[in-house]
């Protein structure tokens, strides 16, 4: 592990003075970040430890939330308002990691979490754009069984590892930020960015910046909302499939619907053209088998992968058929 100096926040402003140095990360649980620093994939020259931010989970106007990033992913799980009003993420945090990984794990820094691809860890032996840009990308052409289907590029198939993330982006959640240009925000799904020719950047965030806090707006139907996660085995795996939705039904009638999707992309997939097809449409099978064909048209698969496709087709099937019956 390369040598860093570590300096504790006492505030977003402190924090955002120090992280804004050249080589300079945030430390938030440290359950991606430190795994990175030992294998010396990231090796920043200082940490700046932000845990003891503010991190409550606070009331708005209207019925929204606001979580702090600092916040443990436990107690975002546990949090009565969130398993009533937005069940879709309490599941989706407890179906991430494992206890002992989630009393650790941070709003902030899950959102900020790497991808778990082999190839991206492989300091040693294995090409990675994400890693080294240029250097080309061995997942393409390597054992691909758990990368991406759809937004990927010919730099990376990498997908997000979040499973929050995933409920995240279905609840139209705003992220906070501030940085040395002052505070900002940005939707949920505007965060993350599709590799493209520059597999490196994740995000949206500018160098310094710091996620302060996420919001939930209101949302009444989320009340009915689930989360879905296919994997291999039944604890302590990332997704092969994943599905966040919520349903909205007036008789009969699709009224609202939030789909994303996770394990399938670089990014949090938010279902676009699945919710277009849906919303003010008919309440059958029929209906849902359509809106998940017309969101996986674009899907492409590599060598490994294939079997991934029609898994999230009828995935997302299923969650809206069981939410359907919920409702009904």
């Amino acid at each position: 592990m390369t040598p860093f100096t570590y300096m504790r926040a006492s505030d977003a402003a402190s924090a955002v003075l120090k992280g804004g140095a050249a080589g300079a990360r945030y430390l938030g649980g440290g359950t991606n970040l430190v795994d990175l620093m030992r294998e010396n994939i990231e090796t920043p020259e200082s940490l700046v430890d932000v845990t003891g931010l503010p991190g409550g989970i606070d009331e708005l106007p209207g019925g929204g939330l606001l979580i702090g990033a600092a916040v443990r992913n436990t107690a975002l799980a546990e949090h009565r308002a969130v398993r009533l009003r937005y069940p879709m993420l309490a599941r989706a945090i407890l179906a991430g990691a494992s206890g002992q990984i989630r009393n650790m794990a941070t709003v902030g820094g899950n959102i900020l979490q790497r991808t778990r691809c082999s190839y991206f860890y492989d300091e040693a032996g294995s090409r990675c754009n994400k890693r080294h840009p240029g250097e080309g990308c061995d997942a393409v052409g390597g054992f691909n069984r758990n990368h991406a289907i759809l937004g990927a590029s010919s730099a990376c198939v990498a997908v997000h590892p979040s499973d929050m993330c995933v409920a995240l982006a279905a609840l139209d959640a705003v992220v906070h930020m501030r940085g040395n240009g002052g505070e900002r925000r940005l939707a949920f799904t505007a965060l993350h960015r599709l590799p493209g020719e520059l597999p490196d950047v994740d995000t949206m965030l500018q160098p310094g910046e710091l996620i302060t806090a996420v919001e939930l707006p209101p949302m009444p139907f989320a009340a009915r909302s689930t989360y879905r996660k296919v994997r291999d085995r039944s604890s302590y795996a990332f997704a092969l499939v994943s599905v966040a939705a919520a349903l909205d039904i007036e008789g009969g009638q699709v009224r609202d619907v939030r789909i994303a999707l996770g394990g399938v992309a670089h990014k949090p997939w938010r279902a676009e053209r699945a919710e277009a097809l849906l919303r003010g449409g008919p309440l059958s099978a029929t209906s849902f088998a359509a809106a998940a064909e017309a969101e996986l048209a674009s899907a492409q698969a590599l060598s490994g992968n294939g079997f991934k496709i029609d898994l999230a087709r009828r995935t997302l099937v299923a969650v809206l058929e069981d939410l359907s019956g919920e409702i009904a």
